[in-house]
């Protein structure tokens, strides 16, 4: 999405892990204060009070508590007490204060009733310590909207010992590696996007450049603090890159992806062309993102993670035309699914009223179009059945209802599109995620507990290396056997030997895959 029509779920992870320099700001970091009644009475048809279920609903935002909220909130419980005898609190927290506070509130059983869960959050852990419900039962009584919604392979991935925790959102389920590149310099140079197939394709692009357009850099990385391979993928690292399901299959069987041919050929590839002068120099170091380089006309071009839409989302951020080449088939991993989800508390007062209010979500498009963008004439205008922009007079800085997080609050399928975005983005964005390949893993999760020294140690040798290694500035003949040879005195072998022995009872508990 552009920052008019909202931030992807891919950068608000990159926000979580600290990792890219492309947010916006934060807001104060308080969340909305959570209501302590339970329930309030409402008519029933036949004339009785009937109780309506309140519910505190917890999110992260990235723009803090939006003004309008609970004019908002108001225009919502309409709709679902009206339908499900339910009204919501909305309890949006920052996202830098999200983890800690949403943990907080579990550990002390404060009133909550549906939160979003995911593994920046610490999901593995809630389930392990019992603060979510598994939501297997409740799906199957209220739930029709979600399974209609929901590929059962998106579903199932949220499995944990066989029982489902999450539902994530309808959104992008799925990546391909790309190559984007500034429109007007591939036009002027007669650089075909169409016809970059691979790597050996991008280099020829890079030398063009270098050759054709002194004080543009080639090549940058696709984010502050990332590699130039940050953005590139070969394998299912399985959640933390510690063994590797090369070409997304390998018969379940992990692989040290450090000690790799593929890895040892693009360490090689990053420091033929960082010699070559088609990579920025200090990229080992650098603070700044994609979009500030480019927008400084200091760059051309990054690989990237494509998905429909990206053009046009880079674009407006960068404010110069932007055009991708698609190196890779869709791809799609549990890692994609488990970002990003809904779980309901193990102290939802009503888990039954929780799950009818999330299902809604999924079926419901006026609901999710007020959560996602507000309220008709006041947040926006329609400019056609499913296009809207804001009213005369309202800008993003000034729109009252911010939270512009579509890809959050169920399906994202049902929200409309802001106008200059593609209006059949969500049936392409549909057929990407049916058309990736799934990850013969896609479902599994480790848990980390019984080698988590291990994994401390191993993520400590990483972080001292691989910046130097994947932006081309170290020689990797001489620092890679060290880079390895740490590895394995912290004791990588292990963790991929307990990962591989969790695969093996996973695989077999799933039929055998």
């Amino acid at each position: 999405m552009s920052k008019k029509a909202g931030l992807s779920a891919s950068l608000i992870i990159a926000l979580l892990l600290l990792l890219s320099a492309c947010g916006s700001n934060g807001g104060s970091g308080e969340s909305a204060k959570p209501g302590n009644a339970t329930g309030t009475e409402a008519p029933s048809s036949g004339g009785k009070p009937q109780k309506t279920d309140e519910l505190n609903v917890a999110f992260l935002s990235v723009t803090g508590t939006p003004p309008d909220l609970k004019a908002v909130e108001a225009e919502i419980n309409k709709i679902t007490t009206a339908k499900i005898n339910v009204s919501v609190n909305l309890m949006p927290i920052n996202y830098g204060a999200y983890a800690q506070q949403v943990n907080l509130m579990l550990t002390s059983n404060e009133k909550l009733d549906l939160i979003v869960v995911g593994s920046p959050f610490g999901f593995s852990s809630q389930v392990s310590r019992g603060q979510l419900l598994p939501l297997d039962e409740l799906l199957d009584k209220h739930g029709s909207n979600i399974r209609k919604a929901l590929d059962p392979v998106y579903l199932d991935a949220s499995k944990v010992d066989g029982q489902i925790y999450g539902v994530t959102p309808v959104r992008d389920l799925a990546t391909a590696n790309g190559f984007t590149m500034r429109k007007d310099l591939a036009d002027k140079h007669g650089i075909d996007a169409g016809k970059i197939k691979s790597l050996d394709d991008v280099e020829a692009a890079l030398k063009i450049i270098k050759d054709k357009e002194p004080g543009i850099t080639p090549l940058i990385p696709s984010g502050a603090g990332f590699s130039f391979l940050t953005s590139y993928s070969w394998n299912d690292g399985l959640g933390n890159g510690m063994g590797v399901l090369p070409g997304y299959d390998n018969g379940l069987q992990l692989v040290n992806s450090f000690e790799s041919p593929e890895y040892a050929e693009l360490l090689q590839r990053m420091r033929s062309w960082y010699e070559a002068g088609y990579l920025l120099k200090d990229a080992s170091t650098n603070k700044s993102s994609q979009i500030e380089l480019i927008k400084a006309d200091r760059a051309f071009g990054y690989l990237s993670k494509l998905k429909p839409g990206f053009d046009a989302q880079e674009s407006r951020s960068i404010g110069k035309e932007m055009v991708s080449a698609e190196l890779s088939a869709p791809v799609s991993m549990t890692d994609h699914v488990l970002n990003i989800m809904w779980g309901i508390p193990r102290q939802a007062d009503n888990p039954e009223a929780s799950m009818k209010f999330l299902d809604l979500m999924y079926g419901d498009a006026e609901l999710v179009n007020l959560l996602d963008w507000g309220i008709e004439g006041k947040h926006y205008v329609k400019v056609s059945d499913n296009v809207i922009k804001y009213p005369e007079g309202v800008t993003i800085m000034t729109n009252g209802y911010n939270l512009n997080m579509s890809w959050l609050f169920g399906n994202q399928f049902l929200a409309y599109v802001f106008e200059g975005e593609d209006p059949d983005i969500w049936q392409k964005m549909k057929e990407f995620n049916e058309q990736a390949v799934k990850s013969k893993a896609m479902g599994f999760t480790m848990d980390p507990e019984s080698v988590k020294t291990e994994i401390a140690a191993v993520s400590n040798v990483i972080a001292q290396y691989y910046l130097v290694l994947e932006t081309g500035s170290a020689d990797p003949d001489k620092v890679l056997p060290q880079f390895n040879q740490k590895l394995k005195t912290a004791g990588l072998d292990k963790v991929i030997a307990e990962k591989q022995r969790q695969l093996d009872a996973w695989a077999k508990a799933e039929g055998g895959r």
